[in-house]
């Protein structure tokens, strides 16, 4: 699975092609999901599915911004979905993983219902990264921390960066 995990992250860095913001965005928010999964105990299924779709999360943005003129969440998780589909092809994953990878990328930026721990941990993913690179305020951050960060291992993560003072 390691294998397959590098070849879909190259695939995802040669579809956004000349574009190292977004590649180093989808490297760091697959770097900070398979943290988080391993210090929560991620079974290794799940944690592949997860890997995935971090890999993948931003994948409709180019279409998102030719289609509507915009990149917004809503139209990455509409036009992001098909893409995936696309570049998971070659890999002959199962059905029911290339669903859940695509549900996943349609929801990375829906923080209610939760849907599982993968989805839980790619939020935490994503959000680490761009409190960093948009970057979020202190408030924000505040508030992603109380209320929709869950694993200890993203809440760690969210103290050491950005929340010094704050505790559990």
């Amino acid at each position: 699975m390691y294998h397959t995990i590098s070849e879909i992250l190259l695939a995802a860095c040669a579809y956004n092609g000349k574009d190292p913001a977004r590649n180093q965005h989808l490297l760091k928010v697959h770097n900070y999901s398979r943290m988080i999964a391993a210090g929560e105990s991620l079974d290794a299924h799940t944690g592949f599915v997860l890997e995935a779709a971090a890999a993948l999360h931003d994948i409709g943005i180019h279409n998102a911004e030719c289609r509507h003129g915009s990149s917004a969440g809503q139209y990455q998780q509409l036009e992001g979905p098909p893409v995936a589909r696309e570049i998971l092809k070659p890999f002959h994953l199962p059905e029911a993983d290339v669903s859940r990878i695509c549900w996943l990328i349609a929801h990375h930026h829906v923080y209610q219902p939760i849907d599982g721990m993968d989805h839980q941990i790619l939020l935490e993913a994503d959000f680490l990264v761009n409190a960093f690179e948009e970057p979020y305020t202190h408030q924000q951050i505040e508030h992603f921390y109380h209320h929709i960060a869950a694993t200890s291992t993203g809440k760690t993560l969210l103290r050491l960066q950005y929340l010094p003072d704050i505790s559990d």
